[in-house]
């Protein structure tokens, strides 16, 4: 019988979004506990190396860790299984690169390169609001902050802007129809759209219907959407397609527009 915290985890189970090959050995890397849960998080060992390739080992990246180079979230961290999650900011100091986890329109984390005004801030949802002793009032968000005394109008579902420096709550946007959200789970995670309407379900979840900027309307829990800003502007930059999600003919002639371009400049090199 099995006692204690569990400290492996085989490869074959590892979350898919971590993308990591069958054969590449028997275990993956464990995330220690921390503010993102285990299938929700990217560890930092996976980022710097399979994802950002500054690093061909594990033991490379506890070197680079090691020398307090990689903050996440304003915050020097030398743990190799660190949780990175959702918003969070990845800032090396060595390249004066930034970047913010987001989620790209199958579900899987992107890394998404941002300027250093950007760094300074992140988004938090807010999971729970409660008072604590005392009377005193409190939220807890999903990353597992608790910030004490954040203004009356803040309820549960609502995004705040967090400054990373200060530690302090700069703004506030409403979980309200008409504002722009990014899903977070189920089958439509990384898609982006304006909120149209929310159906309550007393005993159940509640169902928000969403409409991207395509024109393509979904469905999903209100536990997955994330509001990321006021009407249609983001208070975050977006990636690339800013969460509009391609069929599978779109996808299959950007591939073969991205080929060719390819080829031609393999035939022009070669030619010169």
């Amino acid at each position: 019988m099995a006692r204690g915290p569990k400290k492996h985890l085989k490869r074959i189970n590892a979350p898919r979004h971590w993308m990591l090959d069958k054969l590449g050995g028997v275990f993956a890397p464990r995330p220690s506990t921390g503010p993102h849960k285990l299938r929700e998080c990217l560890p930092l060992v996976i980022l710097i190396r399979n994802r950002l390739k500054y690093a061909l080992t594990k033991k490379e990246v506890t070197s680079i860790l090691m020398q307090r180079l990689v903050t996440v979230d304003n915050k020097v961290r030398t743990d190799v299984t660190y949780p990175a999650g959702f918003q969070d900011v990845i800032s090396i100091q060595k390249t004066s690169e930034n970047f913010r986890l987001l989620y790209d329109t199958k579900g899987r984390f992107f890394i998404h390169r941002i300027t250093p005004e950007e760094a300074k801030f992140k988004l938090l949802k807010v999971k729970r609001r409660q008072l604590g002793p005392k009377g005193i009032p409190y939220i807890v968000t999903h990353d597992g902050r608790t910030i004490r005394f954040p203004d009356p109008l803040i309820q549960r579902g609502d995004t705040v802007k967090f400054d990373l420096e200060t530690n302090k709550i700069v703004e506030f946007v409403k979980f309200d129809t008409g504002n722009l959200a990014m899903v977070t789970g189920g089958n439509n995670c990384g898609r982006v759209g304006l909120i149209e309407h929310r159906e309550r379900h007393p005993a159940d979840f509640d169902i928000v219907h969403v409409r991207d900027a395509a024109g393509h309307t979904f469905a999903t829990r209100d536990t997955n959407v994330f509001v990321l800003g006021q009407g249609t502007k983001s208070l975050v930059s977006l990636p690339k397609r800013k969460g509009v999600k391609a069929s599978i003919i779109e996808e299959q002639q950007h591939f073969l527009a991205t080929q060719n371009k390819l080829q031609k400049s393999a035939i022009s090199s070669a030619a010169v």
